[in-house]
């Protein structure tokens, strides 16, 4: 089984999948946030071209641990999602992933401007690849 996951932005959503065998995890594109929530032709392109079998929706937390202040909103969109394209959600915490995925992009080379469009898939891999990474000692 796929999973998809959603870095949900109020302007951006970043996309990641993994790997069949839920392994490993892939950034895929960022689409504007409106398409997504709306199950866009866009965002269904995406459902359609990786079938995924569950969606892994990052919530926000507080370095405390707790739901930070968009973790409703969160929720609120991660469930219409879920119920616009028949696909059961998930979420995990995405707690400074946006920070480590710029890190990434930035030892990478790129410089604030080129990393705008690419940081929410890169975050989204990395909650992701966490998530996996969890489900994976779990069950050995």
């Amino acid at each position: 089984m796929r999973v998809l996951a959603l870095d949900i932005g109020e302007k951006r959503t970043g996309i990641a999948v993994s790997d069949p065998q839920m392994r490993v995890a892939t950034p895929v594109c960022v689409l504007p946030s409106q398409e997504v929530s709306q199950c866009a032709r866009t965002f269904q392109d995406v459902l359609d071209d990786w079938e995924p079998g569950l969606l892994l929706c990052g919530l926000p937390r507080t370095l405390s641990g707790e739901e930070g202040p968009q973790a409703e909103r969160i929720r609120r969109v991660a469930a219409d999602i879920s119920q616009s394209s028949g696909i059961e959600h998930a979420f995990s915490d995405e707690r400074l992933s946006s920070r480590e995925a710029k890190q990434s992009l930035r030892e990478m080379g790129y410089d604030e401007r080129k990393m705008r469009g690419k940081v929410d898939m890169i975050a989204a891999s990395l909650f992701l690849q966490s998530w996996l990474d969890a489900q994976t000692a779990e069950n050995e």
